[in-house]
């Protein structure tokens, strides 16, 4: 089956993106919610494969090979994800959105995907999940909620910027493709590419640092956690959306509108007054 030109996909993106940006709010918002929830069950199922191993490689490589379920759910259910949804730029610059559109898409679609993911988290943490490996799993998962929020902000920016880079590219190559495996295959490599470079990815942290946080509020896993060493005193959620969503979300944005504008400016179909 022939496979979208770039030109190809950017124009169809941009169609699509009229139809994001038109969308009504209760819609924008239900999608959302479910594509945090599906992102964070990407989390949830790398956490759990890798939380056992002991050698940081291999801890990324199992991570990196599962977390792209994630993203494949969101782009085959037609979910609205906030840092796929950056490329909506490339609509706003062809003058088929408004700015004031986009900029309610992206704010309706970053609520919706806090709140899927962080009720994710909160179920996973309180219901038994974090239970597996007589609690080490839940150990884990503080460490690693408490590792996110405790990296020097200009880190997390930047760390920001190239996972969504990575995040466009693999939303850009699902959509070269017109089946189903071609479409995953697209998204496979660049989400596991940036699992195990240790990129940062917004609404995956709504999952993981919400998940920490909870896990360590749950009095079954306390006396583990504070065993283990982990540095609970950033496991706060205002340590997390100052030390982490603010520069992780910034740099994501930075990340896909620098995939937007490249994609804009090099491949969209030119018109007369190009």
């Amino acid at each position: 089956m022939p496979i979208f030109s770039p030109t190809e996909i950017t124009d169809n993106y941009m169609k699509a993106s009229v139809g994001k940006a038109e969308s009504p709010a209760w819609r924008l918002f239900i999608l959302a919610v479910a594509a945090g929830l599906l992102i964070g069950l990407g989390g949830v199922t790398s956490s759990t494969a890798a939380h056992a191993l002991d050698n940081a490689g291999m801890v990324r490589l199992v991570s990196g090979l599962i977390f792209p379920v994630g993203l494949m759910m969101v782009i085959l259910m037609g979910t609205e994800l906030f840092t796929g949804n950056a490329l909506m730029i490339t609509a706003a610059l062809d003058g088929r959105i408004t700015w004031g559109r986009l900029l309610r898409n992206w704010g309706i679609v970053f609520a919706g995907n806090l709140v899927g993911a962080v009720a994710l988290a909160a179920c996973m943490a309180f219901f038994g999940q974090l239970n597996i490996g007589g609690g080490d799993l839940a150990v884990y998962t503080a460490m690693v909620g408490a590792a996110k929020s405790s990296m020097p902000w200009m880190n997390a920016f930047v760390l920001g910027i190239f996972c969504n880079l990575m995040v466009c590219i693999a939303v850009y190559q699902a959509n070269t493709a017109q089946d189903t495996a071609g479409r995953i295959l697209g998204i496979f490599f660049p989400i596991m590419g940036f699992v195990l470079a240790g990129f940062e990815h917004c609404v995956a942290d709504m999952y993981y640092v919400p998940a920490g946080i909870f896990a360590y509020l749950n009095p079954a896993y306390t006396g583990m956690i504070d065993a283990a060493g982990v540095n609970t005193a950033v496991l706060t959620f205002g340590q997390f959306v100052t030390a982490n969503l603010i520069p992780v979300t910034l740099g994501n944005i930075v990340g896909g509108v620098l995939v937007g504008l490249t994609m804009y400016a090099c491949h969209r179909t030119k018109t007369k007054k190009d």
